[in-house]
C-alpha cells in the first residue's frame, strides 16, 4: 500500500529510493550553486540530452549508460576515448546506482549467488585493471574494443531475439557453478574490459545468465545492472583516489548526472510495461551501426590490420557467445531429462 503525494502514489517500499533521490539532488544543487559550477553544467547540455537516452538504455537493457555516453563523446564530439571511459564510470556510478536502489526496493528477482561472487571479482579486478591494464591501451584500441564488443552483442540479439526473450525462470544448476563462474566474470570482465572501456562487465554476466543458464530477462538484466553499478562506483573511486580523472569528465558529469539519476530507474519501470523486445531490437541495431560508424570515423588512422583486428574481435566474441549457447543448451537438456 502507498500514499499519494502531489497526485503520485508513493509506495512505502520505495522510500529508500525517494530518500536517495532527495539526497542526490540536494547535493547536486549545493555543488553547482555553492561551487560556482552552474555555467559549466549549462555549457555541457548536449551530454545531458544524450544521457536522457543513455539512462533509459541503462535501466532497461544489460548496457550501461556509458554505452551511449562513450560514442557521443568519442565519435560525435571527437574527444579522447580515455575521457569516454572515465565519464562512463562517473555517470554510471550515479545512474546505475539509482537503478540498483530502485531494483532492490522493488524487490526484483536477482541471481544472488552468481552476483555476490561477481561483485567480489570486480572489487579485485577493477583497481588492478585501472592501475596496470588500462594505461597500456591506446586511444584507438579502446575505441575498437568498445565497437567490436557491442557489435557482437547486437548481432547475437538480432539472431536470437525470439529465444532470448522467451526464457522463463532459469535452468537449474548448483551453487558452486554460480560462485565459480560469477567470480571469473567479475574478475576478468573488470580487469580486461571495464577498466579499459568503462563498460562491458554487465554485458558479460548477462550473456552467462541468458546463454548458459537460459535466465529470464527479468532476472538477467537487473542482475547485470547491479554489477555494473558496483563496478562503476569502484572504478570512479579508484580514479578519484589516484587523481587520474580525464579533463572534461567532471563538467560532463555535472550536466548529465541529474538526468540519469531518474532516467535509469524510469527505464526499468517503462520497459516493464512495454516489454524488453522492442528496446533490445533498437539497441542491437544501434550497436551494429556504431561499429560501422567507428570504422568510418577513424578511417584516416586505420590500417588494414586495425580493421582486420576489429572484425576479428567481433568474430571472437560471437564464437565465445556461441560456445556459451551450446553449453547452455546441453545444460537445459540434461535438466529436462
Amino acid at each position: 500500500m502507498g500514499q499519494r503525494l502531489f497526485g503520485i502514489e508513493m509506495k512505502k517500499n520505495l522510500l529508500p529510493f525517494y530518500l536517495w533521490l532527495a539526497a542526490f539532488y540536494a547535493g547536486w544543487i549545493a555543488l553547482v550553486l555553492g561551487g560556482g559550477y552552474l555555467q559549466a553544467a549549462i555549457g555541457h547540455w548536449p551530454m545531458a540530452v544524450a544521457m536522457a537516452a543513455g539512462s533509459y538504455v541503462a535501466g532497461s537493457t544489460p548496457m550501461g549508460g556509458g554505452t551511449v555516453g562513450f560514442p557521443v563523446l568519442v565519435l560525435l564530439m571527437d574527444l579522447p576515448a580515455s575521457l569516454g571511459r572515465d565519464f562512463s564510470f562517473a555517470i554510471q556510478a550515479v545512474g546505475m546506482t539509482s537503478a540498483t536502489i530502485y531494483i532492490l526496493c522493488s524487490r526484483k528477482e536477482l541471481e544472488w549467488p552468481m552476483l555476490r561472487a561477481a561483485l567480489l571479482g570486480a572489487l579485485i579486478g577493477t583497481p588492478l585493471g585501472i592501475l596496470f591494464i588500462a594505461p597500456l591501451a591506446s586511444d584507438l584500441f579502446i575505441k575498437l574494443l568498445f565497437a567490436s564488443m557491442w557489435c557482437s552483442f547486437g548481432l547475437l540479439h538480432l539472431r536470437r531475439i525470439d529465444e532470448i526473450t522467451g526464457y522463463e525462470g532459469m535452468t537449474p544448476h548448483d551453487t558452486s557453478f554460480d560462485h565459480r563462474v560469477g567470480f571469473i566474470v567479475g574478475l576478468l570482465g573488470s580487469l580486461s574490459v571495464s577498466s579499459i572501456t568503462g563498460v562491458g562487465i554487465d554485458m558479460m554476466i548477462y550473456m552467462v545468465l541468458v546463454l548458459w543458464c537460459h535466465a529470464d530477462l527479468k532476472i538477467a538484466i537487473p542482475t547485470s545492472v547491479v554489477l555494473m553499478a558496483f563496478t562503476s562506483v569502484v572504478g570512479v573511486s579508484v580514479k578519484l583516489i589516484l587523481g587520474d580523472l580525464q579533463a572534461g569528465t567532471f563538467e560532463n558529469w555535472l550536466a548529465a548526472a541529474p538526468v540519469v539519476a531518474i532516467g535509469a530507474p524510469l527505464g526499468a519501470l517503462v520497459v516493464s510495461r512495454i516489454g524488453r523486445r522492442p528496446t533490445l531490437i533498437v539497441v542491437s541495431l544501434l550497436c551494429v551501426v556504431q561499429f560501422i560508424w567507428t570504422l568510418v570515423h577513424e578511417r584516416q588512422v586505420l590500417t588494414i590490420w586495425n580493421v582486420s583486428a576489429a572484425v576479428l574481435g567481433v568474430v571472437v566474441f560471437l564464437l565465445i557467445f556461441q560456445d556459451m549457447y551450446r553449453h547452455g543448451y546441453r545444460l537445459a537438456r540434461r535438466s529436462r531429462h
